[in-house]
């Protein structure tokens, strides 16, 4: 059987502590989805790929691995699928949460 996607990346979110993760966390579970929402204009980095659970922010890619799929989202290819890969509600917040990213196969 032929997968449908590739691996691509995993880590974890960084900046979970400052926006809207506690809120969401009790909605988070292994095989969640969440979108990734490139911001071209974020003043801090202009690789920056939001991560979000429904209306919640979770935080971002990481610096160190965000500039391929900010490059891929900004010039309009959706190809990735973003799920939670981990959760883990004892350690640091910044380390609470895990997400694997997947590049999804071109079936045409």
């Amino acid at each position: 059987m032929e997968r449908v996607r590739e691996h691509f990346a995993n880590f974890y979110i960084a900046g979970f502590t400052f926006y809207d993760g506690a809120f969401a966390f009790n909605q988070l579970s292994i095989g969640t989805e969440v979108k990734l929402v490139a911001e071209p204009s974020n003043k801090f980095d202009k690789n920056a790929v939001a991560i979000y659970h429904g209306n919640y922010m979770l935080g971002y890619i990481p610096r160190s691995s965000n500039r391929e799929v900010s490059k891929m989202l900004n010039a309009g290819y959706n190809v990735f699928t973003a799920v939670v890969q981990g959760v883990y509600p004892q350690c640091n917040p910044e380390e609470q949460v895990r997400v694997a990213v997947f590049i999804n196969r071109n079936n045409a």
